[in-house]
């Protein structure tokens, strides 16, 4: 009927059923009076041969053949002779069908032997229709057998992605990529209903039509005892997918905790092939990405992609490393908008570049060139607000002298001392990995205006204190290894009553303490926050845009909202002023005076 409505007016509908042809007549004599209805059976037509140009069975072969018993493929043999029959040269049999094993088989058994041109496509219109009515959905194909009676080879084709149809060779291709879709949609109406966090984990291996390895593999992963309402995708960078982290099912539930997702599906992509980008990567994946969510998030459009950064290529891997504190490591260099980055990147904690400096190239002694980190690159906006606060309370004419807590690659302290030739500064590191990874990778000077002390920050903290030390400013940058109590940075006891009574103990007069804060959890944050206020007289917070880190400074003495602005302010333009004239030229691409201040908020 939706043929004939749409001007088709050369139809002939056929059915066993003497009581569907009589009621099928009566719906339509008068709408449509040239739809022609006949009792027949399709095993047996009465028609003459090559009569029709196209055959249609909407679900006819799914109802003969039921299973693959002698009898019925008896049945079915004589149907497909009738099609051959009468059908005419070039004629086409396009059948509609779920395509069970044993249908499908049978197919590829007899149209390509037959003469025929055979294409597989999926209706993907129709799934999509099916998912949005009823949730969940199985394949649909349509078949599509063309009538040759001269045909010098047999023709495979299929289509079941969007794009033009990949031709095989030989039918256990087909019946291989068939049943891969089959299995993933019953995977995927799987995870659309119930969670997986009871068997730990589904893969799946995402194939490009007639590529012989997956180009992809995807793992989904769900929280214990939640019902999913929030789920993200994670790419994997290129080359990390051995890591521990990604390659067994204990790391990637440790991903999947650190996500803070409640279903996650994490994807790796294969060594030996080529990515684009991380932007086409998700185009890519996008419709997959979709239909592995679970129930009320499976029409959702933003769904987000996590990853280690935008870049997915080949990196250069320049050191693996293991720290007793921090876990496995790994510093590697990357191209990104015509420089190079070496990074520091732990892997117990994924989604985070821990230290980032760009390279330029610098002569040795002997004249040789080579690729140095750049002491003015401050690779975060964090770093900038820190600096700003130590440029606020020194006095450059003299050797004051700082503490930060947290090496990293040493980028923050490399600034300073490049920034202010008097300055002093300690650094107190626990991992002694660390000290070298700096040193060594990402150019770390140590002199008389730089030591790194290898001790416990909180014991350091405490006997500073003890023996009456006095710093302009005590910075702490350091993340916790403990992901399970809402803060990643710093650890949630370098911010207990007698730690930070010690940090004031240690403060000069107009000193500051200086905090990189990481917190999801919101009371814990504000808990934070009112312990400070408790400790010193005055605090105010910059909020890092589009990330949620916060730098909070604190001070002994009294400020209000403007005395802050006012100070800050200065200490900013100051610090610009300085970084131009040491030639920092890197700082000041990223610097802007206006919105630092912007983003800062005080309690008195």
């Amino acid at each position: 009927m939706s043929l004939y409505d749409v001007g088709y007016r050369n139809i002939v509908n056929i059915d066993i059923s003497h009581i569907v042809i009589k009621q099928m007549r009566d719906i339509n004599n008068d709408t449509r009076p040239d739809l022609v209805y006949e009792h027949m059976d399709a095993t047996q037509m009465t028609y003459p041969d090559e009569k029709f140009s196209v055959i249609l069975d909407k679900g006819t072969l799914d109802a003969l053949m039921p299973d693959a018993k002698e009898t019925t493929i008896v049945t079915i043999d004589r149907y497909f002779k009738e099609i051959t029959r009468v059908l005419r040269n070039g004629g086409r049999y396009i059948c509609i069908s779920l395509l069970q094993e044993h249908i499908l088989r049978k197919l590829l058994s007899y149209f390509p032997t037959s003469g025929f041109m055979f294409r597989i496509a999926r209706c993907h219109e129709v799934e999509s229709k099916a998912r949005a009515e009823e949730g969940s959905t199985v394949p649909v194909f349509v078949i599509i057998a063309t009538k040759f009676i001269k045909l010098s080879q047999t023709v495979l084709e299929l289509a079941l992605v969007n794009g033009p149809p990949e031709r095989l060779t030989t039918s256990d291709e087909m019946v291989s990529a068939v049943l891969s879709a089959q299995q993933s949609a019953l995977v995927c109406n799987s995870l659309y209903k119930r969670s997986v966090a009871d068997v730990g984990e589904v893969s799946l291996d995402l194939y490009r039509p007639g590529d012989k390895y997956p180009r992809y593999t995807v793992y989904v992963l769900d929280q214990p005892r939640t019902r999913a309402k929030t789920y993200a995708a994670f790419i994997v960078p290129q080359g990390k997918e051995t890591d521990w982290l990604f390659g067994t099912k204990e790391g990637r539930q440790q991903v999947l905790k650190s996500a803070q997702q409640d279903r996650l599906a994490i994807i790796t992509l294969r060594k030996d092939l080529d990515y684009e980008s991380c932007d086409a990567i998700k185009l890519e994946l996008e419709d997959c990405v979709r239909n592995l969510a679970p129930a009320g998030l499976c029409g959702k459009n933003d769904i987000p992609f996590l990853s280690l950064g935008s870049e997915v290529g080949v990196r250069n891997v320049c050191y693996e490393g293991k720290s007793d504190f921090s876990g496995s490591f790994v510093i590697e260099e990357v191209e990104r908008d015509g420089h190079e980055f070496r990074r520091l990147v732990f892997l117990n904690n994924p989604y985070v570049i821990q230290s980032e400096a760009r390279l330029k190239e610098a002569k040795s002694r002997r004249g040789k060139t080579k690729k140095i980190a750049d002491p003015g690159f401050l690779a975060c906006e964090h770093h900038i607000h820190m600096s700003t606060g130590v440029n606020a309370v020194i006095d450059t004419r003299e050797q004051d002298e700082i503490m930060i807590v947290g090496l990293g690659g040493g980028g923050l302290c490399m600034f300073l001392h490049q920034c202010f030739p008097k300055l002093k500064i300690t650094v107190v590191e626990i991992d002694n990995a660390m000290l070298k990874v700096a040193t060594e990778y990402f150019n770390l000077v140590l002199d008389d205006r730089m030591k790194v002390e290898i001790a416990d920050g909180i014991r350091y903290i405490k006997d500073a204190a003890s023996g009456k030390k006095k710093y302009k400013a005590i910075l702490f940058d350091v993340d916790s290894k403990d992901i399970t109590v809402g803060m990643s940075c710093p650890p949630k006891q370098f911010l207990e009553m007698p730690v930070l009574k010690a940090i004031a103990t240690c403060l000069t007069e107009n000193g500051l303490f200086i905090l990189n804060l990481i917190s999801r959890d919101r009371g814990l944050k504000q808990k934070t926050k009112d312990d400070l206020k408790s400790v010193f007289q005055s605090i105010t917070c910059h909020a890092i845009k589009d990330e949620i880190n916060e730098v909070v400074m604190c001070s002994l003495e009294k400020y209000n909202s403007k005395e802050w602005k006012n100070k800050l302010r200065l200490a900013a333009i100051n610090l610009n002023e300085r970084a131009t004239t040491k030639k920092l030229s890197s700082f000041k691409e990223s610097f802007d005076v206006s919105t630092l201040l912007e983003s800062l908020s005080a309690d008195s």
